[in-house]
C-alpha cells in the first residue's frame, strides 16, 4: 500500500503530481535495488517510506535469510542519493558478512551494468542462448569460473544460474530499450532471476566482472532486535566510544575536523 499512502500524504501535503510519482519511484526502486541488484541471501520483508513536506524522503528496509535467521537492514537518504544503482546507501547493517554476494550497485559493478542493459537491448533470443549455454551439468555454478572459491553450498544457493527467468519482462524491457541499469530494473518483472543471470552472463561470456564482496561493512549490536532491549553494558558502551575515539585520533584528519569529530562523539558520551 506504499504507493496508494505517499498519493494520499502527497495530497495532504501539497505536493505537486510530479513529487508524488517522485515519491513513488524512489520507494519502488530502493526495495527493487535492495531484492534484486544486491543479493547476499536477504530477501525484503520489510519497507518502511519516510517523507516530509517539502518532497524528501527516506527508506529503511530489512531483509532475513531464512535458513539461519540473520537479518539485514538497509538505510537510505534522499539527500545523499546521486544514483539509484552506484552505492546509494547511506548503511547496510548485518549480523554476518558473505564470502560471496552478488553487488550490481558497487562502482566496479559498472561495465557489468553496461553490458546487462546492451544484453537486454539485443534481444530475448540471444539473451536465452547465453544463459543456456551456462546451464550445463558441468557448468552451472560461478565457482566454476572463479580463481577464488567461496562456501559451495553458500555459492550453489546464491550463485548458481536461475532455472526460472521472467522472459515476459525481458521482452518488456527489450520493448522499452532502457538507456540505463535505473531503467532496467524499474522495468516490472524484472527482479533476482534475470539480475543474476545477466550478472553471469555478462561475466563468463563478455568478461565484464560485477563485484562479488559483500557490502556490509560493519555492525554494533547493543541491543535486541526482538524490540526488547538488552540490560545497559556500560562496559561494552564505554568500549565501543573508545574505540571510535581511536579511530578519530588515527584519521588523517585536519585539526578542525578532528576536533569536530570528537566533539560529535563526546555529545553521546554519558556524563
Amino acid at each position: 500500500m506504499t504507493p496508494t499512502e505517499i498519493q494520499q500524504y502527497g495530497f495532504l501535503f501539497k505536493l505537486s503530481e510530479e513529487q508524488s510519482s517522485t515519491l513513488e519511484h524512489a520507494s519502488r526502486l530502493t526495495a527493487k535495488v535492495d531484492n534484486a541488484a544486491i543479493q547476499a541471501g536477504y530477501p525484503l520483508y520489510h519497507h518502511a517510506f519516510f517523507m516530509t513536506v517539502d518532497g524528501k524522503w527516506a527508506v529503511i528496509q530489512q531483509g532475513m535469510d531464512a535458513s539461519d535467521k540473520t537479518a539485514r537492514r538497509y538505510h537510505w537518504l534522499s539527500e545523499h542519493v546521486h544514483s539509484f544503482v552506484i552505492e546509494p546507501h547511506d548503511a547496510i547493517v548485518g549480523d554476518a558478512v558473505r564470502s560471496t554476494a552478488l553487488n550490481m550497485t558497487a562502482k566496479e559493478s559498472e561495465e557489468s551494468r553496461k553490458v546487462a542493459v546492451d544484453l537486454v537491448k539485443g534481444g530475448e533470443a540471444k539473451l536465452r542462448n547465453d544463459v543456456l549455454s551456462l546451464r550445463s551439468d558441468n557448468q552451472k555454478v560461478l565457482t566454476d569460473w572463479m580463481s577464488q572459491t567461496p562456501n559451495r553450498e553458500y555459492a550453489t544457493r546464491v550463485l548458481n544460474m536461475p532455472r526460472h527467468i521472467d522472459w515476459e519482462a525481458v521482452r518488456r524491457a527489450y520493448e522499452f530499450q532502457p538507456t540505463n541499469y535505473e531503467e532496467l530494473l524499474s522495468t516490472p518483472g524484472i527482479g533476482p532471476g534475470a539480475v543474476r543471470a545477466l550478472a553471469l552472463v555478462s561475466q563468463i561470456i563478455y568478461g565484464a566482472n560485477p563485484s562479488w564482496q559483500d557490502p556490509v561493512k560493519f555492525s554494533f549490536a547493543l541491543g535486541g532486535k526482538d524490540g526488547v532491549p538488552f540490560p545497559v553494558d556500560r562496559a561494552s558502551y564505554d568500549q565501543t566510544i573508545q574505540h571510535l575515539s581511536n579511530l578519530i585520533d588515527k584519521a588523517r584528519l585536519e585539526g578542525r575536523e578532528k576536533y569536530a569529530a570528537l566533539q560529535r562523539l563526546k555529545a553521546i558520551t554519558p556524563v
